[in-house]
């Protein structure tokens, strides 16, 4: 028998979600943010880079402040208004204490309960390997958890600790234990990727918005199995 995921912890208010890259959290994750903004709760973006060398064709100077104009589209689509970045370059975000301080900074000033990362393991199964810059961010953000907490670790920055967060939540995991519904928050879920239009249209030669369609509707559907029949955006949650 298929082992069933668990519905997500409901009993938070305030979620700090954190990834490389803009478009990170929108091949996977804008359907449980949609959801979530609608029942009333505060998901905050933090993206590590602006994704500057993310597009072979558009030069790093001029790729970064679109990059960042289709994120905070992205973003509203779903309901988050707060989205900020960290300014590390794309491509070679260093794993370490310089990562793990701007995100901990990032964690004691909004001050979830639930932190987002996506995949940090070295593939997304089997032997489709995960990039460095996302190995880097998830690690760090799932080390950061425990960083903001601590008084005594980063003091420099001068915020008062957060020791909040009581679970981080890892999206693209092929170890997945919980999910949330993804039908109410599925058409703008399609709307936040599609945001991020100059970086599909390299990708593929498809219709954009085709494209957004049929990739998350498969993403979603194949977790229905594990969640009683229902499309569902995946996570793997290391309580704290």
């Amino acid at each position: 028998m298929t082992q069933q995921l668990e519905p997500m912890p409901t009993d938070w208010r305030r979620a700090l979600a954190v990834v490389a890259h803009p478009d990170d959290l929108e091949y996977g994750c804008a359907a449980a943010v949609a959801g979530w903004s609608d029942e009333g709760r505060e998901v905050a973006y933090l993206l590590v880079t602006r994704g500057e060398a993310g597009i072979d064709t558009i030069a790093p100077s001029e790729c970064a402040p679109l990059r960042e104009r289709e994120q905070r589209a992205s973003a509203e689509a779903v309901g988050v208004s707060c989205v900020e970045f960290l300014d590390h370059r794309d491509g070679v975000i260093e794993y370490g204490t310089a990562l793990r301080r701007d995100i901990a900074a990032a964690v004691r000033r909004h001050r979830p309960e639930l932190l987002i990362t996506l995949n940090h393991r070295d593939t997304w199964g089997g032997v489709a390997w995960n990039t460095p810059d996302h190995r880097a961010v998830g690690r760090a953000t799932l080390d950061a958890a425990g960083d903001a907490g601590n008084r005594w670790i980063f003091p420099e920055l001068g915020l008062e600790p957060w020791d909040g967060v009581r679970w981080v939540a890892v999206a693209g995991t092929d170890r997945p234990t919980h999910a949330v519904d993804a039908t109410p928050g599925f058409e703008r879920s399609v709307r936040s990727l599609l945001a991020h239009r100059t970086y599909i249209e390299v990708l593929t030669d498809e219709d954009p918005e085709a494209y957004c369609r049929t990739f998350l509707a498969g993403t979603t559907g194949a977790a229905a199995e594990r969640f009683g029949g229902r499309p569902a955006v995946t996570f793997e949650v290391f309580p704290r």
